[in-house]
C-alpha cells in the first residue's frame, strides 16, 4: 500500500507525457520517444539484478531478443494481442532467467558476467538456426497501420511502452524499499557475511534474475512490431547489452531513479545523434559519456548528492 501513491503519480506524468506526445501530432516523436521508454525499462531490469544485488549481468540482449521471438513465434502460430504477448514473454524470460541463476550464480564476478554472455551466444545460436521463427533470414511482422480509438498504432506501441515503464520503475522502487531489497543489498555489500548471517543469498539472487529476466523480455516483445522485421543481429544487438549497462551507471546503480535519469539522458543524446550525425556514432557516446562519468562522478549522477544517497542506502 506503501507504493500506492507513488503508482497514482507515475500514472498521472505517464498520462501528462502520452498527451503532450499527442500534441505535438509528430510521429517521430512516438518512435524515438518508444526506443527511450525501451531503454528505460531495460536499464530498470538491469539494475534489479546488477545495482540491487552486485551481479553484473551481461546478458541482456538475450533476454531482450526472448521478448521479441517470443511475440515471433505466436505472430507466425496465431497471432495475439500484444498484452497478452508480453504476459506471455515475462514467463518465458522469467523462466529462463531463473534457470540461468540456477545454474550459474554460484559463480561470482567476472566469472558470472561471462557466463551471461555466453547465454546471450547460446540463444543467438539457437534462434539463427531455429527456420520456424525466421532464422538467420529474419522474419516479417506487419503491423496494422491504425488501431481504434488512438489511430496510429505508433502511439500504441508508445503508450504500451509507457505503462510498462512505470510498471518497472514502481517495482523497482518497491522493491529498493522492502526487506527483499534490504536483502539484496547484503549480498552486494558482503555476500559472504550475509551468508554468515543467515541471508537466504541464492534464494535471494534468483529471484532478482527471475525479475530482472521478465522485465526485459517484456520490454522485447513489442519490438517486432515496432522494428517490422526482426533479424537475430538486430534482436541481439550490442547496444542492449551497453546501454543496458551504461545507463544505471551514469544515473546511479544504487536507487530507483538513477537508471530512470542515465536512460533517458542518454537515450535522448542518441536519438538527437541518429538524427543530426548517425546512428553509428551512439555507442561511441555512450563510451565516451561513461568515461566521462567514471572519473567525475563514479557513483553515478545520483552520487552528486550525498544525502540523497545516504537517505537512500539500504
Amino acid at each position: 500500500m506503501r507504493s500506492l501513491p507513488f503508482l497514482l503519480i507515475s500514472l498521472a506524468i505517464a498520462a501528462i507525457i502520452f498527451v503532450i506526445a499527442r500534441l505535438l501530432q509528430n510521429d517521430y516523436v512516438f518512435f524515438a520517444g518508444y526506443t527511450v521508454l525501451q531503454f528505460v525499462v531495460l536499464a530498470t531490469a538491469w539494475n534489479i539484478l546488477g545495482g540491487y544485488t552486485g551481479y553484473v549481468n551481461f546478458g541482456t540482449a538475450a533476454f531482450f531478443a526472448l521478448g521479441a521471438y517470443t511475440t515471433v513465434f505466436f505472430h507466425k502460430l496465431y497471432p495475439l494481442p500484444i498484452p497478452l504477448l508480453i504476459v506471455i514473454a515475462a514467463l518465458v524470460s522469467g523462466l529462463v532467467g531463473l534457470g540461468m541463476g540456477y545454474l550459474t550464480l554460484r559463480l561470482r564476478g567476472s566469472f558470472f558476467a561471462i557466463a551471461t554472455l555466453a547465454l546471450a551466444v547460446v540463444l543467438q545460436t539457437l534462434i539463427v538456426n531455429w527456420d520456424f521463427v525466421g532464422g538467420s533470414r529474419g522474419a516479417y511482422v506487419i503491423r496494422p497501420r491504425e488501431i481504434p480509438i488512438l489511430g496510429s498504432y505508433i502511439q500504441y506501441l508508445f503508450l504500451i511502452m509507457l505503462l510498462l515503464a512505470v510498471a518497472a520503475i514502481v517495482t523497482a522502487r518497491t522493491i529498493e524499499r522492502s526487506r527483499l531489497g534490504y536483502g539484496f543489498a547484503t549480498i552486494r555489500d558482503d555476500e559472504l557475511a550475509a551468508e554468515a548471517a543467515g541471508v537466504p543469498t541464492l534464494k535471494l539472487k534468483l529471484i532478482a534474475t527471475m525479475i530482472s529476466g521478465a522485465f526485459m523480455g517484456m520490454a522485447g516483445a513489442p519490438f517486432p512490431y515496432y522494428i517490422g522485421y526482426l533479424e537475430p543481429s538486430s534482436a541481439f544487438g550490442l547496444p542492449y547489452a551497453v546501454n543496458s549497462i551504461a545507463m544505471p551507471m551514469i544515473g546511479g546503480t544504487m536507487t530507483w531513479i538513477g537508471p530512470v535519469i542515465g536512460a533517458v539522458l542518454l537515450g535522448v543524446i542518441q536519438q538527437v545523434a541518429t538524427v543530426t550525425i548517425s546512428s553509428a556514432v551512439n555507442l561511441l557516446l555512450v563510451g565516451v559519456l561513461l568515461v566521462v562519468f567514471v572519473v567525475i562522478a563514479p557513483n553515478g549522477i545520483m552520487g552528486l548528492f550525498p544525502k540523497r544517497r545516504k537517505k537512500s542506502a539500504p
